[in-house]
């Protein structure tokens, strides 16, 4: 009888645990370091540089859920020069000493049997005005989480990083353009990485490491950058949807 009892409760403890739902899983895209192993500014000696990423969701019926943007920049950055993104960085310039900030992380609920599609981009500034305009409007909607409402980004269209970027900012609401700027600024690279959450659970991945090299030739200047980025998975409670 005690066997039958010890039995049953081991029975039991293990129809619960296969009943019990699992744990909603967060991304989390945090940019690493930027390294300039050569320049597009080969006269100046010197790259003006900004960073725009962002996390968009898809149901399981590739529908987009939700979108995140992030940015980083204006920086100033030299040849060989190796930045840690997650590190205030000090310089001086004419006005004397600046303090720069980090390029912060992003967070999005993975849906359900969804995915989720992690999108960086790097760009050399000539306009410095109007590029710090730019990420000025991107950090007032950093990382809140927006709902991509009449955004067209269905499982058919063939999206680029760049446009993935473009789209978020646009459903987050500062009507703003990334492709649209990019006739005086040049695109140094793009990336992107779709992550599905039955893949990741399957694996019990946690961390997804993207090294990303941008290379390319603008005129009689060849620029060379190596990205690194994280996607962490965790299962951490975000801010609410913006309505």
């Amino acid at each position: 009888m005690r066997i039958y009892s010890l039995f049953l409760a081991f029975s039991l403890s293990l129809f619960i645990c296969s009943c019990a739902p699992q744990p909603t899983l967060t991304a989390e895209l945090v940019p690493r370091s930027l390294r300039a192993v050569n320049l597009e500014e080969t006269i100046s000696r010197r790259d003006e540089l900004m960073m725009a990423y962002s996390l968009t969701s898809y149901d399981a019926k590739n529908k987009p859920v939700a979108v995140v943007n992030g940015g980083w920049g204006v920086e100033t950055v030299k040849k060989d020069e190796q930045l840690n993104l997650q590190t205030a960085r000090a310089s001086s310039d004419a006005s004397g000493s600046t303090e720069h900030s980090p390029a912060k992380p992003i967070s999005l609920q993975l849906p359900r049997n969804g995915r989720i599609v992690a999108s960086v981009v790097l760009i050399e500034v000539d306009d410095y005005i109007q590029a710090r305009q730019t990420i000025s409007k991107i950090q007032k909607i950093h990382n809140i989480v927006a709902l991509p409402i009449g955004l067209l980004l269905t499982a058919t269209e063939v999206l680029t990083p760049l446009k993935y970027v473009s789209a978020g900012l646009v459903a987050s609401g500062i009507g703003l353009q990334l492709v649209d700027k990019l006739d005086e600024d040049d695109l140094l690279g793009q990336s992107s990485v779709d992550l599905r959450e039955a893949d990741l659970r399957q694996k019990k991945q946690r961390l997804v490491h993207v090294p990303a090299v941008f290379t390319g030739q603008n005129m009689k200047d060849a620029f060379d950058y190596r990205l690194e980025y994280d996607i962490l998975l965790k299962t951490v409670k975000i801010q609410p949807i913006r309505q």
